[in-house]
Order: structure tokens, then sequence, then C-alpha cells
């Protein structure tokens, strides 16, 4: 393991640096004027989502239920650290910025957990769909701060994918020669 950490990542060419900033910038932009709470992206997640439910579901109740956001949050950390291992900095890059996307979609479906008023989406059908964030939080007895639990979601998610475009800029222009850098 430390001499993994001992490569340096891969350095990101100029063109593609500006490409990809400009792909973020444009991202954050559309995320930021969406007022619906899901954007276009959110339609893999779900995918996703539900495969987690199917997923952890062996493992009970209350794990199939969380295993949704579990599985969501989970694959795009898994796809950047197997990026990682690869050195491939432009990937780490990208799953990190979407594992903190996630927490936008997380959000909003946690600050609906009182109201339920979401239409939801079920992968084993049947009459009676669980709603994942009210189900959560009345069995943690927080059901009552999920707004509150939901906001500061939303602001990591925000801070992680600033934070990590930000890095990556400073990698290219300032990591560069320096040995190995550390990933977000």
């Amino acid at each position: 393991m430390l001499g993994l950490l001992e490569r340096p990542l891969k350095p990101i060419s100029r063109p593609a640096l500006i490409g990809w900033v400009i792909f973020y910038v444009l991202f954050l932009v559309y995320a930021a004027r969406d007022t619906s709470g899901f954007l276009f992206i959110d339609n893999a997640n779900l995918v996703v989502h539900e495969g987690g439910h199917l997923l952890f579901g062996y493992f009970g109740e209350w794990i199939g239920v969380a295993g949704g956001t579990i599985l969501q949050w989970l694959v795009p950390l898994l796809l950047a650290a197997t990026f990682f291992q690869q050195r491939e900095t432009q990937g780490v890059v990208f799953c990190m910025f979407f594992f903190f996307e996630n927490w936008l979609d997380t959000a909003t479906y946690m600050a609906d957990a009182r109201s339920m008023s979401l239409p939801l989406v079920s992968a084993g059908g049947g009459d009676e769909i669980i709603h994942d964030w009210n189900y959560l939080f009345t069995s943690m007895n927080c059901l009552g701060s999920d707004t509150a639990i939901a906001h500061a979601v939303r602001v990591g998610g925000w801070i992680g994918m600033i934070g990590v475009v930000a890095w990556m800029v400073w990698f290219s222009v300032k990591g560069k020669g320096e040995g190995a850098v550390s990933p977000p």
C-alpha cells in the first residue's frame, strides 16, 4: 500500500484541465439553478439506489432501507478508489465530484421525510413503498430534524464538489513535480 501512495498521480494536461473546469462549472451552475431537487444525473443514481435496497435487503429491513443510499454513495467511492489505484487523476476527480453530487439528491430525499410528498419508486414493486428517510429518521428518533440534517448534507455536497474541482486545479497548477499528492 505504501508503494502505491509513493507513486504520483498522473498529471492533467492544460487542455484537459480547461475542458474539465468548464464541464464542472457548467454542471455546478446547472445544479445551483435547479429548483426541483432532481438533476438529470439522478436518473442513474436512482438505478444504483434501488439496487442497493435489493442488495442490502438480505441483511434485514433497516439495512435494506438504508442500503439504497449506502450503495448510491459507495459506487462512486469505489470507482474513485479504483482510479486512485491506477493513478488516474481525472477519474478520481470525476468520481469524487459525483460522490458529492449524490449528497444533493440524498438531501432532497431526507428533507421530504416528514411531508413524504416526493413520488417514490420501488425496484421490488408492491403496494407498500417505504419512504427511506421517513423510516430511517423515525427509527433513529430524529424525524423532526429531517430538514436540518438535509441542509447539512446538501452543504457538505456543495463543499465537496467545489473542493474536488479546486483540488484538481491546484494539483494541475501547483502539484506537478512535487512527488505524490493525495487525492481529495
